[in-house]
């Protein structure tokens, strides 16, 4: 086995032992509000930096291209309440229309 397989079986090792424990938490402990809070507030940021690292961000230099132009029209449709399946395709659009202007 090379180390590359040793360290996907450690990452998934320590995924299992994540998520056993997080049912192993009393409910006591859930029901404060502070975790409710923490919570929302550490899914909006993971997502949002995942988000700004899959647009800006190519191997270890940081770029503009098409997938700006798909995420600025996207966040409008979302702005202006379009259903899920009307933002994927408005980004869809802007994107292919900004690789056809050369972006």
């Amino acid at each position: 086995m090379t180390d590359l397989w040793l360290w996907v079986l450690a990452a998934c090792g320590i995924a299992y032992v994540t998520k056993l424990a997080g049912y192993l938490v009393p409910e006591s402990l859930l029901d404060r509000p502070w975790v409710g809070t923490v919570s929302a507030g550490l899914t909006v940021g993971l997502l949002t930096s995942l988000v700004v690292a899959n647009t800006f961000v190519s191997g270890s230099a940081v770029i503009v291209d098409a997938r700006v132009a798909a995420l600025v029209a996207a966040a409008v449709a979302l702005w202006l309440r379009a259903p899920y399946l009307v933002v994927v395709l408005v980004g869809a659009a802007a994107a292919a229309l900004a690789r056809i202007a050369g972006l």
